[in-house]
């Protein structure tokens, strides 16, 4: 480490931030854009420059404005932040709307465009095959990251906007840069054996949290051949389902055009086994044979959520297992965007920002847990039109529901740590409620409270999952630690039941499901067939919301015309007092002075979602159309 800073205090030629701690390279900048000779004479400095690349991670999930908002889990708080334009069908080459540095084609100052950090890539595999310095154990695993990395980004590329060129050297100056476009099934191949070159160089060796390694190379290879093996990405079947898929002239650019789609998911089957077998002490609390009680299935999911990050007594710290990759805090420089997610995503009742506020159609696809017979507990789909369901839709449900979701009523944090004691009980206040004359007092969360009403929900909701639930961290102005999940063990499970459903392997399938289920407090799923596709698809949902999933699931799945096609819904609370009863002040839920009415209400009032399939892929920007003639753009948007 000192040989690195004396060397830059010497050349002050290099960027360079410090890598001594486990997980503080993550916001290392780039060595240099085309790097000096010597970096690759030197071990500790060719390391630096692979580790400059993690820097094209950005903040895994965890922007302010965060991707469960283009999908139906959420709504951004805040309008004037694009997001509109690709929610409401307005989506242009020239008009691109909110666009995340983990999918951004090109054009960035900021040097962090997908293809800026491919060019990286490149640059290491082309000059660690001739590096000058003697040490073939990190060469072979400095090269193995660099596979890795190529391959994330370009998986980022590909599942946004098709297929895309590959590029697998680096280019001087003054060289052609127009390139066309590969085929769907050539960059298919091209991830694929990127993820085998670096599971290969990265086999057994130990690697620092939140560094690219075996177990992450292989998530990497077992989502890509999901993704390829879904319907949107069979041109037969994506024809069949989009006329503007239909109508497209390079219909190769999207998917295959031919083969044998059940190769396909033989391949994703084994590639997400492949997982399975090298991760299994990884996975959390698998292998159950029944349902466990509510309270530990609601700890289990808080556990897995923190990642190992949080020091509340009430987390697992063992559920870190689950993370395969992650994006982790960064102790030495105190740094690291996660650790506001409190901030940015809390309620504005402790002074945060309500940023991507869960949707009443998330909400109402946690199962309700029906113990009419309490031997045998069913898990059925909620329902606003049964009347136990409408009068109390916020008991008996999933327990991920409340590990995830807050809710009105939902116990929190101490809220006189922030606002003062204007809340002793300390429960999320998202409702109106009946005080003395009948006046209707605005709840603390909502939009009319009187704290910071400019940040409060408009759903009725907030998300809880990924804010640590220690009452020392107060979220509006105390740093979390909670690490960013880019891949972890229950998404392999996933995608294995998924291959094995459309294979026709049901009762393989329904093992691992329930597995999940089981550790969640959900009884077994029992269906076959088409109900089991169904019943899959929702646990996907649930079991992983708001980590970058469903955006890309409901869009190769080709359900994206109805789910985010459909207006999005909030829920209105009232409180009126029951006869004779008096207020609480300050205000408190109590059914026991209050009869609550819940109504879900369709609204416009951020935005006015529509569907249109050119969505199914984002547009080549007309940037980039421009600088390489060569480029054919997606359909829909000529």
């Amino acid at each position: 480490m000192q040989k690195i800073l004396l060397y830059i205090f010497l050349t002050a030629c290099i960027v360079f931030v410090s890598t001594g701690c486990d997980r503080d390279f993550l916001d290392t900048e780039p060595l240099t854009v085309v790097p000096s000779e010597d970096t690759w004479e030197d071990g500790a400095l060719s390391e630096a420059f692979v580790t400059g690349i993690y820097a094209g991670l950005g903040q895994g999930g965890f922007d302010e404005q965060m991707l469960a908002s283009l999908s139906d889990e959420a709504i951004f708080t805040h309008p004037g932040r694009g997001i509109n334009i690709i929610n409401e069908g307005t989506l242009h080459p020239s008009n691109l709307g909110w666009v995340n540095v983990n999918y951004r084609w090109g054009k960035d100052a900021g040097n962090n465009d997908m293809y800026a950090k491919i060019r990286q890539a490149n640059l290491a595999l082309e000059r660690l095959r001739n590096a000058g310095f003697n040490d073939p154990e990190l060469n072979n695993r400095l090269q193995g990251e660099a596979h890795f990395l190529r391959a994330f980004f370009y998986h980022q590329l590909v599942r946004y906007y098709g297929a895309v060129p590959i590029v697998s050297r680096s280019y001087g100056l003054n060289e052609d840069y127009s390139i066309a476009r590969n085929t769907w099934e050539e960059c298919i191949d091209f991830i694929v054996q990127e993820c085998d070159s670096a599971i290969l160089l990265l086999k057994g060796k130990l690697m620092d949290a939140g560094r690219a390694n075996e177990l992450a190379a292989l998530a990497l290879k077992s989502r890509i051949m999901l993704y390829a093996a879904s319907d949107l990405h069979d041109i037969p079947t994506a024809k069949s389902k989009s006329a503007v898929i239909a109508g497209y002239n390079h219909p190769e650019l999207l998917g295959y055009t031919s083969g044998d789609r059940s190769t396909r998911w033989t391949a994703a089957k084994q590639a997400a086994k492949a997982v399975l077998d090298a991760a299994a002490v990884r996975g959390y609390k698998m292998g159950l044979t029944e349902p466990v009680p509510a309270p530990e299935a609601i700890k289990n999911y808080i556990s897995i959520s923190m990642g190992g990050g949080s020091k509340s007594a009430d987390v697992d710290k063992s559920a870190e297992s689950e993370i395969l990759l992650g994006r982790y805090w960064v102790t030495a420089k105190d740094e690291f965007p996660g650790m506001y997610v409190g901030l940015t995503q809390g309620p504005n009742g402790y002074h945060n920002w309500a940023g991507n506020t869960p949707i009443q159609q998330l909400v109402d696809d946690y199962e309700y847990i029906d113990s009419s017979s309490p031997a045998a507990p069913k898990a059925v789909q909620f329902d606003w039109n049964v009347a136990a369901m409408k009068a109390n839709p916020y008991t008996n449900r999933d327990p991920r529901f409340y590990a995830s979701i807050l809710y009105d009523g939902a116990p929190w944090k101490p809220r006189d740590k922030i606002s003062g004691n204007v809340d002793p009980a300390n429960q999320i206040q998202t409702g109106r409620y009946e005080m003395e004359g009948g006046t209707l007092l605005a709840g603390l969360d909502t939009r009319q409270s009187s704290i910071e009403n400019w940040n409060g929900s408009w759903t009725g909701y907030y998300v809880r999952k990924f804010t640590d639930p220690d009452p020392n961290v107060v979220d509006n102005t105390t740093r979390q630690t909670i690490p960013w999940p880019f891949f972890r063990y229950t998404e392999a499970v996933l995608n294995y039941v998924e291959a094995c459903i459309e294979l026709g392997e049901d009762d393989e399938a329904r093992s691992w499901l329930n597995q999940i289920r089981f550790r969640s407090g959900m009884p077994a799923i029992t269906e076959s067939g088409t109900a089991l596709r169904d019943r899959y698809r929702n646990e996907r949902r649930i079991e992983m919301a708001y980590e970058d999933q469903r955006y890309h699931d409901a869009r190769r799945w080709m359900i994206a015309p109805a789910t985010q096609g459909r207006k999005v819904q909030y829920i209105d609370i009232v409180g009126h007092l029951k006869p004779g009863a008096t207020p609480n002040t300050p205000y408190r839920y109590d059914p026991s002075k209050y009869n609550y009415t819940y109504t879900p209400i369709e609204a416009n009032s951020l935005e006015n979602r529509k569907w249109d399939d050119k969505a199914y892929f984002r547009p080549i920007p007309n940037d980039e159309m421009t600088t390489n003639p060569k480029l054919i753009q997606n359909p829909g948007y000529n």
